[in-house]
């Protein structure tokens, strides 16, 4: 492929190693509620949506609203343990170094959320003014609608966009955006990437630079 103007970063799991920690604060509060989920089902279920979907999947487990302080307790509880487990996704350093083109971040995150994990793992000003989140536009992953909205605030074209996702929402979310997806799989079997459209697929952000090359 030749050289793209824009790569579009996701955020949890592609930038900071946040989605162990996250995933386990949520199983455990989901269990207090009385659901006993397996992490394979809080992956399938969870990850890579948006908290909006979140709660409508949860309500309709529930068979009824979770409690009012429902996502202030879990964001409450998710960030005290961000400030001692989170770390910067392996490579991800190296890889911002040498990409020689534009990059962003565009998640299904808030923005409190982003600045956070950003924050904690040092990589906030290497993306200041160019972080995007589906609070800014009308539908979450797997709609394209946020990497679309990120492609247009840096005038870059689509099909000239690489997204860099790991979860098969994200995925789903570039192709429809008409992007050319890199399905990182260091934690996400590199089966659910490619059926959900992913072009290519690696597992080490070492790799990054030399594949936009390719």
């Amino acid at each position: 492929m030749s050289r793209p103007q824009l790569v579009i970063f996701d955020c949890d799991g592609v930038l900071v190693d946040s989605e162990p920690v996250a995933n386990r604060m949520l199983q455990q509060m989901l269990r207090e509620l009385g659901l006993d989920l397996t992490q394979e089902q809080i992956f399938q279920n969870f990850v890579g949506y948006s908290l909006p979907h979140c709660l409508r999947v949860i309500e309709g487990m529930l068979g009824r609203a979770p409690p009012a302080n429902f996502l202030r307790d879990l964001q409450t509880r998710t960030f005290a343990a961000f400030k001692t487990e989170l770390q910067a996704m392996p490579g991800i350093e190296y890889a911002l170094d040498r990409l020689g083109v534009p990059f962003c971040v565009a998640s299904s995150g808030d923005h409190e959320k982003m600045n956070t994990t950003l924050g904690i793992t040092g990589l906030l000003p290497r993306f200041a003014g160019r972080i995007f989140s589906v609070t800014q536009v009308a539908r979450g992953k797997p709609a394209p609608d946020v990497y679309l909205f990120a492609a247009r605030q840096l005038g870059a074209e689509p099909s000239a966009c690489v997204v860099v996702e790991d979860t098969p929402p994200g995925v789903q979310a570039g192709v429809a955006a008409g992007m050319t997806v890199f399905g990182l799989c260091a934690q996400t079997p590199e089966e659910k990437l490619k059926a959900a459209g992913a072009h290519r697929t690696f597992d080490d952000l070492h790799d990054l630079p030399e594949m936009l090359s390719d």
